[in-house]
């Protein structure tokens, strides 16, 4: 394909300078490619897991989204915790990894566990405590999370509570 699919300036493809004496364009306005083995460690973490950016305002520049990846060792559970005001989103990779969190919808506290598979995806709104665990014996379990915020926000709990306890509202 020879021809340009769109004039430059016009559209929601305009083009970028391409001259040799052209500024290089800012960070903003070009893709990023983060590979599979750059991925950060140094974020915000809980106990029994490890979090790796991918996609941050540190990595790559990003204003409003963080995205990553997150290990659960097999057999192990993550601390109880909350993501502030972030809404994330989880795509199961691989192995079955079980999402447990407090409800009391019903006026009675209950323990709700998502029991997931690969291609699965979980959806924890703002300030919702919740844990992260992998029951299986030898596989560990890896996810990729998606945050509406610049940076992995992460409050670590001291236990899970239901959302709306008096006294246990966001911090």
């Amino acid at each position: 394909m020879s021809d340009a699919l769109t004039t430059p300036g016009e559209g929601f493809h305009p083009h970028l300078p391409d001259g040799p004496d052209s500024a290089p364009a800012p960070l903003r306005s070009r893709l990023h490619h983060v590979r599979a083995d750059a991925l950060d460690g140094d974020t915000a973490q809980s106990g029994g897991m490890r979090r790796f950016a991918a996609v941050s305002g540190r990595t790559v520049g990003s204003e409003k989204l963080w995205m990553g990846q997150t290990h659960v060792a097999p057999a192990t559970a993550s601390s109880d915790h909350h993501h502030g005001a972030s809404e994330t989103a989880i795509y199961i990779v691989s192995g079955h990894p079980e999402f447990v969190f407090l409800d009391d919808a019903d006026g009675t506290e209950q323990e709700i566990r998502l029991r997931t598979a690969p291609g699965d995806y979980i959806f924890v709104p703002p300030y919702v405590p919740h844990r992260e665990e992998n029951p299986d014996p030898a596989e560990e379990a890896v996810v990729v999370i998606a945050r509406s915020t610049q940076e992995a926000v992460v409050v670590n709990l001291p236990k899970l509570y239901a959302l709306g306890q008096e006294g246990s509202g966001p911090e």
